[in-house]
């Protein structure tokens, strides 16, 4: 089974929930960087949760199935159709033999996520497929898709994968692609106004700021700039200044850590961000947002708001609490 690459989009490549074991060597975890979206897409087609996906930013990839797959589409809607036929997201879909599904720009949202039942059969590095561009490692060549590529997909099914194609099969019929009459919660890419709300707690060099840039941070928007990548998101908004020179050791960093450079424009570290860093930590990210920030568009605004250690929690278990329920609700269907 495989996919051909007729149009490769602006960035397209295999991610998965990242490369962990090796930050003591200098290995970055990379990964998707909605991983509620990766998540949910490996859910909907019977997949492991980190099996590996497409992760398409901004524009998106046109792609000849070579085979009959099941597939779903997650994250930012890049308005994806099947042979020029609107595609449901958030849920499983049934495509035949041939048909083309194409991704047009993304909006709203930023990236969008397609998962096959099976998942991709290419090799793990370090325990992980997914694709660490700098360093040309895992993925598909250790890089991004380019024309006439060709994605192999594996064969075999978990039986809840073939349960589903047996009851989209049904109502195929003469149609190009059969989709599932329920979907997912797709909550956090709906971006209806901005600045966007992004919920944080406080960094561990938080104190040391200013108390001007502490009431700054939470209370003006900051835009992110086009420098922003994998490794990081670069704002623009208040300069946030210490209250005094601080001298720092590097320490680890983690997955939506804020740090502050020192031209006062904060960072949020993503994917690919480094193992270890000496900035300043005004805040951290809760893992629930992670997917928002994934999500924001180059120029957009942002805003902070802090909650406690203990709310970020409650957030956090309520999101896998809801996946837990998705899992059985699914498994309930196939019965």
């Amino acid at each position: 089974m495989s996919m051909t690459v007729i149009r490769p989009g602006l960035l397209s490549s295999i991610q998965d929930q990242g490369r962990y074991g090796f930050q003591k060597y200098g290995v970055i975890v990379s990964g998707t960087m909605d991983s509620y979206a990766l998540r949910v897409a490996n859910i909907l087609v019977g997949n492991e949760e980190s099996e590996g996906v497409l992760e398409m930013t901004l524009m998106g990839p046109t792609l000849k199935l070579e085979q009959d797959m099941l597939i779903a589409i997650t994250g930012g809607d890049m308005v994806p159709t099947i042979n020029s036929v609107p595609v449901p997201m958030w849920r499983p879909v049934y495509v035949k033999q041939g048909s083309v599904l194409a991704f047009k720009g993304c909006r709203p949202g930023c990236r969008s996520y397609l998962a096959v039942a099976g998942g991709y059969d290419i090799p793990s590095v370090m325990g992980s497929k997914s694709t660490y561009l700098r360093a040309g490692i895992g993925g598909f060549g250790g890089r991004a898709l380019q024309q006439d590529d060709v994605l192999p997909v594996q064969n075999s099914l978990s039986t809840r994968a073939r349960r589903l194609l047996k009851q989209l099969s049904i109502s195929i019929q003469d149609k190009e692609f059969a989709a599932a009459d329920w979907c997912a919660a797709k909550a956090h890419i709906l971006h209806s106004s901005q600045p966007i709300t992004v919920r944080v707690t406080s960094g561990s060099q938080y104190e040391y700021f200013s108390p001007e840039s502490k009431e700054q941070f939470f209370s003006q928007p900051f835009r992110v700039t086009p420098q922003s990548d994998r490794m990081g998101y670069r704002l623009a908004g208040p300069e946030l200044t210490l209250s005094q020179p601080l001298e720092m050791i590097s320490e680890a960093v983690a997955l939506g850590t804020v740090q502050v450079p020192p031209d006062g424009n904060p960072i949020i570290l993503l994917a690919d961000r480094q193992t270890a860093g000496g900035y300043p930590k005004i805040a951290q990210i809760a893992a629930v947002d992670v997917a928002i920030i994934a999500q924001t568009r180059p120029g957009e605004q942002i805003r902070f708001q802090e909650i406690s250690l203990q709310e970020a929690q409650r957030l956090y278990l309520e999101r896998e609490e809801y996946l837990h329920q998705l899992r059985q609700a699914i498994g309930l269907r196939l019965l």
